[in-house]
């Protein structure tokens, strides 16, 4: 079964930092981009960034540029997104999906979605 499983969410203060996974199952990461989203109350979700499978990031939020960073390991099927100095607007439930080779904004073009893990800023 192909799914992709969120993992590393939590309740963290401002200033804080989380790392999220996106562990992959029943296929193999090599040839897909995997996007990272978020979605937060009342909200349209937001394509945030993406690395390729060429391991290039692609960046879709300038509020995130400078603040988180993505990474992949292809051989434990992973790919990882570093949140550093949190606020409390990074509130929401993150969301990563794939799609063949490389990145693309509409998000309407990946696949796979997870269930989400939720981010909550707050002290």
């Amino acid at each position: 079964q192909v799914q992709l499983v969120e993992s590393g969410g939590g309740l963290v203060q401002p200033g804080g930092s989380l790392r999220l996974s996106c562990s992959a199952s029943g296929f193999t990461l090599d040839n897909y981009a995997i996007g990272w989203f978020r979605q937060a109350p009342g909200k349209e979700r937001e394509g945030l960034l993406c690395i390729n499978k060429n391991y290039s990031p692609t960046y879709y939020a300038d509020s995130v540029k400078g603040r988180f960073t993505i990474s992949r390991d292809n051989a434990k099927n992973t790919v990882y997104l570093q949140m550093n100095s949190l606020k409390p607007e990074d509130t929401a439930v993150y969301y990563c999906a794939k799609r063949l080779y490389y990145c693309y904004l509409g998000s309407e073009s990946y696949d796979n979605w997870g269930q989400g893990t939720q981010v909550t800023v707050s002290s």
